[in-house]
């Protein structure tokens, strides 16, 4: 008995195609609408357009609103996986959001393409396709959030947008892929081993987030302060380091409640409370800086984000990014 996957496109390249001139652009309507066909042998889909947008257009307010229609048709009827065309811009965003916003045994598949739907070695019904292949796979139940580009599948807690225009763009440092794709099977080599979920219903909250570099100032945390975001992220040197001018900042904030975040802007590693002189991670640790473990600076605001908004009783942010 063929399963039912619950199909939703959002826009990005994947929907796209090229004009004469050279430049990728939103079709009117969605090319991917047109292959049913070759799904409906995978199996029974329903198919909706949540939004037709570039991916750099989607904000938090929209992944709020495919996590709330993935709830709602969940609840409505049987549905066994649920698959989601996007942008690759934004798309481990869109995929983290979801990963902390829902609780769901069956799976979630994100993906997209690098080429328009027209361009010589499009790849977009190729991952759509096998998308849907790793949605009806019963080896992809409990393992959260999964991307699938590229004949592999990835955790969305781990994968990131590591080129500009390569097909094999996504990728899970220091992790790898959890899966991959064979023209036969879909081979599942580990999985998850904790998950954690937030219920979220409105984001009245702001985040910003900055990255560090050498020689910076405090006035720009000066003007996070001014713009009364109610959290910030920073992309830390190394282990979670900042320049000395930097701290004062970071005290101005938390002396305020407004909790900082500290992240590596390196590619591999963790940030972590190590160094002890002005500026360095234990400092600032000791300041009430609070260090995400294991995720890049996008997907920290995104969980500080969702952790100031939780409609539950207020978390314990320390707990929460550990």
């Amino acid at each position: 008995m063929k399963k039912t996957i619950l199909l939703i496109h959002t826009g990005g390249t994947i929907s796209m195609a090229m004009s004469e001139e050279g430049a990728v652009m939103p079709n009117k309507e969605n090319p991917l609408t047109k292959e049913s066909n070759k799904l409906n042998t995978l199996a029974t889909i329903i198919e909706i357009e949540a939004f037709n947008l570039p991916s750099p257009h989607i904000t938090p307010t929209e992944m709020l609103q495919l996590r709330n229609i993935i709830m709602e048709r969940v609840s409505a009827q049987p549905i066994d996986g649920v698959v989601i065309t996007h942008g690759t811009d934004t798309l481990e965003e869109t995929a983290y959001f979801l990963e902390l916003t829902t609780k769901l045994a069956i799976p979630i598949v994100l993906t997209g393409a690098m080429r328009s739907s027209n361009e010589l070695g499009a790849d977009g019904i190729y991952n759509l396709v096998e998308a849907v292949r790793v949605a009806v796979d019963e080896e992809a139940r409990n393992k959260g959030v999964l991307v699938v580009m590229n004949d592999e599948v990835h955790l969305a807690v781990n994968t990131t947008k590591t080129s500009t225009s390569s097909v094999n763009t996504f990728q899970s440092p220091q992790y790898g892929p959890i899966g991959l794709i064979t023209k036969s099977r879909i081979l599942f080599h580990h999985a998850p081993i904790r998950r954690q979920y937030v219920e979220v219903h409105d984001l009245s909250k702001r985040v910003a987030m900055l990255k560090v570099y050498a020689g910076m100032e405090e006035d720009l945390l000066a003007i996070v302060l001014a713009c009364k975001y109610d959290g910030v992220v920073l992309e830390g040197l190394g282990q979670g380091n900042v320049p000395p001018a930097v701290v004062k900042g970071i005290e101005s904030l938390l002396e305020r409640d407004i909790p900082v975040i500290l992240v590596s802007r390196c590619f591999n590693g963790i940030a972590e409370a190590v160094y002890g002189y002005d500026g360095g991670g234990k400092m600032l640790e000791d300041l009430g800086a609070i260090f995400a473990t294991g995720i890049n600076g996008q997907k920290a605001r995104l969980k500080l984000l969702i952790g100031l908004n939780t409609t539950s009783n207020p978390l314990n942010l320390r707990d929460f990014f550990l």
